[in-house]
């Protein structure tokens, strides 16, 4: 099922700050997410945001952390996609 909210895909993640690099991984339905920053003034926070605008290809102004902006567990609003637009990306690896 599709959810869309002004043509935005919900997705959600599970992160990890202060990882040894910054990368999105794929686990079956489980989107993990390793960030290089500390949670700490919302660093790993951008740093999220920058590196799903970057492997999307969108503008980080499309990227909106709907809910857990303080937690490991975050929903993400993806402007302008489908669900199963980023998760084909996602999945594709770098």
């Amino acid at each position: 099922s599709m959810s869309s909210k002004n043509d935005a895909a919900l997705i959600d993640i599970a992160v990890q700050p202060r990882s040894s690099k910054s990368e999105i991984v794929v686990r079956g339905d489980v989107i993990k997410v390793y960030l290089k920053s500390p949670p700490v003034d919302g660093k790993a926070n951008e740093e999220c945001v920058a590196l799903f605008s970057k492997r999307l290809k969108i503008p980080k102004s499309f990227v909106v952390i709907e809910k857990g902006t303080s937690g490991k567990r975050k929903r993400l609003s993806i402007v302008g996609m489908t669900f199963e637009e980023i998760m084909k990306i996602l999945s594709e690896g770098v």
